[in-house]
């Protein structure tokens, strides 16, 4: 009886232990049911990308996923770095992750659209470099509050920018290098407190640095190798950046001197080469201790050669503009120009050209000197200088004129210039100067016009020398009223301040008033050319002298010509500056003559048309003239500008603004192999916006409108910066007697004409 009591016992206690453990594996099943939002987002996820290959059974990712963590039922980070998947990566699939703080997926083989991001705040790591992604759609990094680092690098990006990353104010590091990015730095990056690397390498990246890097934390900057207009400007934000260790900023076009580093307690690698960098190197540089490697070649340093210690890899090049081989002092001219020049930030055609030890010897630009190798002459007019004058210029002790008119000079013009004994000609009209006007010797001649605020307002009363009138004074002598008119009070300048503002509003009401009225009458009827040109005007050509040779048929042209006495240029100095006209100088040909490239005393490259004499029948004075008529009347940034002409004995010719970039035509059809460049489509796209704007200028925008009539490949030519302007919109081809004739309205070579204008 006890044995079966026991066994009874016994029976029901395992049946107890069974239902228990039934009961428990039942709860926790429910207990741990992964979120339902995961699994439907990882099933998208595991069909995309081939789950199969990756081991993933079964519909639980939290059931043993290869690379797949989970907390609380959530999937909390995916890792599958150089794991062999490919695929293309639903859209919402991974947002739907709410709780996801780790996804990496580099190395792999994915492709099509990056998926949106948006929302995941618990996302603190997101690699996605080295895959085939294909576009960055919009929107789909909003709202990671939480992320620390953005891996964005060699993907085949479309081109894109740099979405707003604004929210993520824990980002410590993004990088996207070789990633097609376009557009600017955003100035968002120099705010985030917690970034310490920005990587963005070998992109398409345009603009500045931002000024808001000053004071940032970044630590490690890559910006090299910028395809396309590159990077540019001013480094001078480096100094600022107390953090930096690392700065890459080669093969960009970054312009102006190196700024003192001095604060970079930090910096150990600065990469600068292959940039446009010009100026002295700041001395601070040779004793940074923190300093391993630099490189500085294929810029346009100056000053002395860099002494680096020995514990420093360097790297500096040969086409840097040093004045010596090796490191050693500078002539004392060569520094005190470089000491002015620094004033204006070490202008790039200034370092391109002031080359060696000895500024008397070489083409050291807008630079002259006597015999003896002192300067006398300092030639730095429409050279379109930023900054202010320099007082080291008082230190040219043998200086006799001083040309700086025409630039963006701001500041006072220095008091030591007084001293210079030998000072003749100073002329700094048509700049921004401000303050009183230094009290010059009687047998200096100051120009100054054109300086708003300079002085007074007034000539001043020396007792020997000359001045000029103008905007902002000038001074010439050591008294008079300048002095006096130094004591107006403020309410005075209040008014006269005033007063030139109104004066200037009304004038612009009359302009705008007459630009409507003009601009109300339109096109009239344009009239097939005729066979003689009348009804053009007048001529008075102030030109004449023994050597003229104008018959009295060319003296009659009807074409009316402005003002020669800033237009003409004689034949001696074309002649020089073409060395003569010299096949070494050519640089085109046409159905006019034949076109030289030359460069004038102030350094301002010229484009000289001479005419050959088969072109030159009964009208062809007519023609000529006509030309010169219409190119005074049209001014505009997209249109090549006329400085001047030349009529003397049978030489007829025009000078042009250089374009150094040959026309668009030999661009399109000639190629690299012929030296020149490639053009892409944002450069093409940027070239046709700006012929547009010119054509539009010409046609509808200037007091007299033009049309051009001949707009083709050959008539558009490149600047430096392969900005397009439009040329031959005045001048028809010359031919001989009979064939053509000029009528003003109607611009280009006469071909196709369209039906209305015929």
């Amino acid at each position: 009886m006890g044995r079966r009591r026991r066994r009874q016992a016994t029976a029901v206690d395992h049946a107890l232990w069974v239902l228990a453990l039934i009961a428990f594996h039942l709860f926790s099943v429910v207990l741990g049911a992964t979120s339902a939002d995961d699994v439907t987002a990882m099933t998208a996820l595991s069909n995309a990308i081939g789950g199969d290959s990756l081991g993933w059974k079964g519909t639980d990712p939290c059931n043993a996923w290869r690379g797949v963590k989970c907390d609380a039922n959530r999937v909390t980070s995916i890792q599958l770095a150089n794991a062999g998947i490919s695929g293309t990566i639903p859209s919402k699939a991974i947002s739907a992750l709410t709780m996801l703080t780790t996804l990496s997926l580099q190395g792999n083989h994915l492709t099509g659209a990056l998926p949106s991001f948006a929302g995941l705040s618990s996302l603190q790591t997101l690699y996605l470099d080295n895959n085939n992604f294909s576009s960055v759609p919009p929107g789909i990094f909003s709202g990671l509050t939480s992320l620390q680092n953005l891996h964005l690098d060699n993907n085949q990006f479309a081109p894109w920018v740099i979405p707003d990353l604004s929210d993520s104010t824990s980002l410590q590091a993004f990088t996207a290098s070789n990633a097609f990015i376009t557009g600017t730095i955003p100035d968002y990056f120099g705010k985030m407190v917690n970034l310490q690397s920005l990587r963005l390498s070998y992109n398409n990246l345009t603009g500045g640095l931002p000024t808001t890097f000053a004071g940032s934390g970044i630590q490690n900057l890559w910006l090299n190798n910028q395809q396309g207009e590159k990077l540019s400007g001013s480094i001078e934000v480096l100094g600022q950046m107390t953090s930096l260790v690392q700065a890459w900023l080669h093969s960009n076009a970054f312009t102006g001197p190196i700024p003192d580093l001095t604060k970079c307690t930090s910096l150990v690698d600065l990469q600068l080469r292959d940039n446009s960098l010009t100026g002295v190197l700041p001395s601070s540089l040779f004793s940074m201790r923190s300093l391993l490697n630099i490189s500085l070649s294929n810029n346009r340093l100056q000053g002395q050669y860099p002494n680096f210690n020995s514990s420093v890899t360097q790297n500096i090049g040969t086409l840097n503009s040093f004045c010596l081989p090796q490191p050693g002092p500078c002539d004392q001219r060569v520094d005190i120009l470089l000491a002015i020049a620094a004033a204006v930030n070490y202008p790039l055609d200034f370092a391109n050209s002031w080359k060696g030890n000895d500024p008397c010897s070489g083409p050291w630009s807008g630079v002259t000197c006597d015999a003896k190798g002192v300067i006398t002459v300092l030639n730095f007019a429409n050279r379109r200088l930023v900054g202010t004058i320099s007082p080291a210029i008082a230190n040219l002790t043998g200086l006799k004129t001083l040309y700086l008119s025409n630039n963006n000079l701001t500041g006072p013009i220095p008091a030591s210039l007084t001293t210079l004994q030998n000072l003749q000609i100073i002329d700094v009209s048509n700049n921004n100067l401000t303050g009183a006007v230094p009290a010059f010797s009687p047998n200096v001649t100051l120009k100054s016009s054109g300086n708003l605020y300079l002085g007074t307002g007034g000539s001043s009363g020396g007792s020997g020398g000359s001045g000029d009138d103008g905007g902002g004074g000038t001074a010439s002598g050591s008294s008079g009223s300048a002095a006096h008119g130094g004591s107006l009070s403020a309410a005075a300048r209040v008014g006269i301040g005033i007063g030139v503002v109104l004066a200037l509003v009304i004038v612009a009401g009359l302009v705008f008033c007459y630009f409507c009225k003009s601009k109300g009458r339109g096109f009239g009827r344009v009239q097939s050319p005729p066979s003689s040109a009348n009804g053009l005007g007048e001529v008075k050509l102030n030109v004449g002298n023994d050597n003229t040779n104008v018959t009295s048929e060319e003296h009659s042209a009807s074409s009316s010509l402005p003002d020669p006495g800033s237009m003409v240029i004689s034949i001696q100095v074309l002649q020089e500056v073409t060395n003569n006209f010299s096949d070494s100088n050519e640089i085109g040909r046409g159905g006019f003559g034949v076109v030289y490239r030359g460069e004038l005393h102030d350094g301002t490259k010229i484009a000289v048309k001479r005419m050959q004499g088969a072109t030159m029948g009964g009208k062809g004075m007519n023609e000529f003239l006509a030309e010169i008529n219409v190119l005074t009347k049209v001014r505009h940034r997209h249109l090549v500008a006329l400085l001047g002409y030349c009529i003397e004995r049978n030489e007829r010719l025009l000078v042009y603004e250089y374009m150094p970039q040959g026309t668009l035509g030999q661009h399109l059809f000639e190629g690299p192999e012929n030296g020149f460049c490639f053009l892409n489509w944002k450069a093409r796209l940027t070239i046709a916006l700006d012929v547009a704007r010119g054509v539009e200028y010409l046609h509808s925008l200037a007091l007299t409108s033009f049309i051009h009539r001949d707009l083709k490949p050959s008539n558009i030519l490149l600047d430096d910066n392969m900005r397009a302007k439009v040329s031959d919109f005045g001048l028809v081809k010359l031919a001989p007697e009979g064939k053509y004739s000029v009528e003003t309205r109607l611009a280009g070579t006469f071909g196709y004409l369209a039906p209305e204008y015929a």
